[in-house]
């Protein structure tokens, strides 16, 4: 039977939710972050971070999202703030990063991770991706590692991430995405939509989804191959048009 999108966001949040609260319980942060850090970031980056400060991730939006000094940034589904961290490097002082999560547990462990570190330009709020809690045009650059498939309506979510980037933004994720469409069985498997696969596109829908919320190009930058299953991680990046002068 099919699931209702509660019964997703109740399954998901719940998963993850239970992920921080282990993290948080554990003196030395998660079992699996170093290795997930070292298979997914450059050593060097994620050196000065914390154990709790783990990757769920399935990629790394920051190596690819080109930010620059005194940019807005915003990262979906910000977990324990991982991707977050390294985009306030490279924006810097002058820039500003937003993390959002629908969850509380992900959020008070990102924040503690951030009052460790003693970050100054982030800042997480609680939310959902189909309904941001963010200005319109106030963002310059989306990232998100591997969330994007665990929402139960993707046209919301592209059409709300268009709507908070300003003329000229772009977007910059990691998610996974099939190679075939799933049986309803597959999708309907709550432990599989946690687990990032029963709610994944495919790369192709995955792309035509972005154009038709507005966005003016929509393509895969990396593919990583999961040998002979249904879904595997891209890069996949969005770019909103600028604004058109009207002057002259």
């Amino acid at each position: 039977m099919a699931k209702t999108g509660e019964e997703i966001k109740a399954a998901v949040r719940e998963h993850y939710g239970e992920r921080a609260r282990n993290v948080s319980a554990s003196c030395c942060g998660s079992g699996d972050a170093p290795d997930g850090r070292k298979v997914l970031y450059q050593v060097e980056d994620v050196a000065d971070l914390p154990e709790t400060v783990p990757s769920y991730g399935c990629g790394n939006p920051t190596a690819i999202a080109g930010m620059k000094a005194g940019e807005v940034v915003l990262d979906l589904g910000s977990g324990p703030g991982l991707d977050c961290f390294l985009s306030a490097k490279q924006v810097g002082e002058t820039g500003r990063v937003i993390g959002l999560d629908m969850t509380q547990d992900m959020l008070d462990l990102a924040n503690a991770n951030r009052d460790k570190l003693g970050l100054k330009n982030v800042e997480f709020r609680k939310g959902e991706m189909e309904a941001m809690p963010i200005d319109s045009s106030s963002v310059d650059v989306i990232i998100s590692n591997c969330v994007i498939n665990l929402s139960p309506d993707k046209d919301a979510v592209f059409s709300e991430s268009f709507r908070v980037l300003k003329p000229g933004g772009r977007l910059h994720v990691s998610d996974v995405v099939l190679n075939r469409e799933l049986t309803d069985e597959e999708r309907s498997d709550l432990a599989s939509w946690a687990g990032c696969r029963a709610g994944a596109l495919l790369e192709s829908d995955y792309l035509e989804r972005l154009k038709k919320a507005g966005f003016a190009v929509a393509r895969v930058d990396s593919r990583s191959e999961y040998g002979d299953k249904a879904w595997y991680s891209a890069t996949i990046s969005a770019y909103k048009a600028a604004a058109v002068s009207s002057c002259c």
